[in-house]
């Protein structure tokens, strides 16, 4: 039986290994790889390699998808990874992901992800700081958080910390300086990752969000902002990227740990 394993390099190398001492046969091998380096659905081709060249498995986005796609492609993913993680997903897709036999996976509401983790070790590894200048920044700052947590960081999470009250930032400049990697989602005039800038030494991954008023030009204008940000040590992902930006710092500290 093949089983639902993640076909990462530690897998691959491991699998490899048994076949050397006779413990696993060649048609099993066969089995195991018969996908790789990716599975055709028709609508869909499931990058079942991602693993072995990036370190973390294939991420759905689910915004254009049906629930019924989306179904389809979870179950078909959870056959050779222990994790799922698809982002822009709606109640409906979560449900036909339950009914696609996917009966772990769980649903955030406010990040809009749905989740799976089968892996039986999770030890995470500190450094990630997730910041959000306001609530209503709250969707994309926890996109970011779900993120970093299945790549296998542990998240500090400080939240409403926006520059109109600049007292409550300076209460956790500790946590911030302690970190491998920050995360800054801010709207309206996206000055938040400028401020943070100026207090660490810390890479800062900018996240523009689409809240504000008519000007903010549904975050174009906190965009151009961190773009134009005169703190250095700010790099910036598009607008409520919170995936890209959990990615990239969980990528980060992971990288760091490694040394």
């Amino acid at each position: 039986m093949i089983g639902r394993i993640e076909i990462d390099e530690n897998h691959l190398r491991a699998m490899l290994e048994d076949f050397k001492q006779n413990d696993l046969g060649i048609d099993e091998v066969v089995a195991k790889l018969r996908d790789l380096p990716y599975e055709d659905l028709d609508f869909a081709k499931i990058d079942h390699h991602r693993a072995i060249r990036k370190g973390f498995p294939e991420v759905v986005f689910g915004q254009g998808k049906t629930p019924a796609q989306i179904g389809s492609i979870a179950a078909a993913h959870l056959e050779r990874s222990d994790r799922l993680l698809v982002t822009r997903a709606s109640p409906e897709a979560y449900q036909a992901v339950l009914a696609a036999a996917v009966a772990d996976a769980t649903y955030d509401e406010l990040a809009q992800t749905i989740l799976v983790d089968r892996r039986t070790a999770r030890d995470q590894v500190t450094g990630v700081t997730v910041l959000c200048a306001g609530t209503a920044d709250l969707p994309v700052a926890m996109e970011a958080v779900v993120t970093a947590e299945l790549m296998g960081c542990e998240v500090e999470r400080v939240f409403d910390v926006g520059v109109a009250g600049l007292h409550r930032l300076l209460d956790h400049v500790s946590v911030m300086r302690e970190s491998s990697a920050l995360v800054v989602v801010a709207g309206m005039e996206g000055a938040l990752p400028s401020v943070v800038g100026g207090l660490v030494n810390v890479p800062i991954i900018a996240v523009p969000t689409s809240v504000g008023y008519g000007a903010s030009f549904d975050g174009l204008a906190a965009l151009l902002a961190m773009l134009n940000s005169c703190a250095p040590g700010v790099g910036v992902v598009n607008i409520d990227n919170g995936f890209g930006a959990g990615y990239l710092a969980a990528t980060i500290t992971l990288a760091a740990n490694r040394k």
